[in-house]
Formats: C-alpha cells, sequence, structure tokens
C-alpha cells in the first residue's frame, strides 16, 4: 500500500508541483490550503506525513506543527515544514518540533529525499 502525503499550504502551485513530484514516485497525496481545517483533513485523509508551510496567512506554520504534535491523536505524525528562513532547523526531538526542515527554494530530489527518509523511520 502506498504511503499518504498530505501537504499544507496556502501557495496552490507549490501544491501542484509538490504533488506531481510526489505521484511520479508512488505516494498517494491529498492537499489543504485550509489550515484552519488542518485536524478535520488529517481525520479524512489518515496521512503518513504532512508537509506544512511554515508561512500562511491563516496560521504560522510553527504553530500549527505544534498544536498537530502536542494533539494525542496526531503527535506521531511526521512533519516537515516549508521554510524560507535559512535558520529554521528541525530540532532534537521535542514535543511539537517537526521532524525535519526543507529550505525554499528547495529541488525535487531534496523533497524528496526528505520523504524517503521520514517514512522508512
Amino acid at each position: 500500500m502506498a504511503k499518504r502525503i498530505l501537504i499544507v499550504d496556502d501557495n496552490e502551485l507549490m501544491i501542484e508541483v509538490m504533488t506531481y513530484i510526489l505521484l511520479g514516485k508512488g505516494y498517494e497525496v491529498a492537499s489543504s490550503t485550509h489550515v484552519h481545517e488542518i485536524f478535520r483533513t488529517i481525520k479524512a485523509c489518515h496521512p503518513d506525513l504532512v508537509i506544512l508551510d511554515i508561512v500562511n496567512k491563516s496560521m504560522d506554520g510553527r504553530e500549527l506543527c505544534r498544536l498537530i504534535k502536542l494533539n494525542r491523536a496526531t503527535e506521531n505524525l511526521r512533519i516537515i515544514v516549508c521554510s524560507e528562513n535559512e535558520e529554521t532547523e528541525a530540532q532534537e526531538p521535542q514535543k511539537g518540533a517537526p521532524d525535519d526542515v526543507l529550505h525554499k527554494p528547495f529541488g525535487m530530489n531534496s523533497l524528496i529525499h526528505k520523504v524517503q527518509l521520514l517514512l522508512a523511520a
């Protein structure tokens, strides 16, 4: 069974590009531009991994990551945050921290590598 990835980003073009890349590697992909519905979306699609843009018009991605990681129903969900800030780093295992960071602009190989690493863990 293919691993399922949820992409949450307010940039629809980014969603399209990442979806194309990940579908080409055999993953199932769901997406949302609505961060305020994240828990409903997670419940509906049961992802193995979430790719979350850290800058969002509706809510700060770091805060959203923290909410997902501190929720008992979603605490074990793997999360990659996308950031244009080079100082944003994946932190040592800590409550509310993302599992990895993908720095924008990123290449196809970087995206695939990080996804494969987290889904293999």
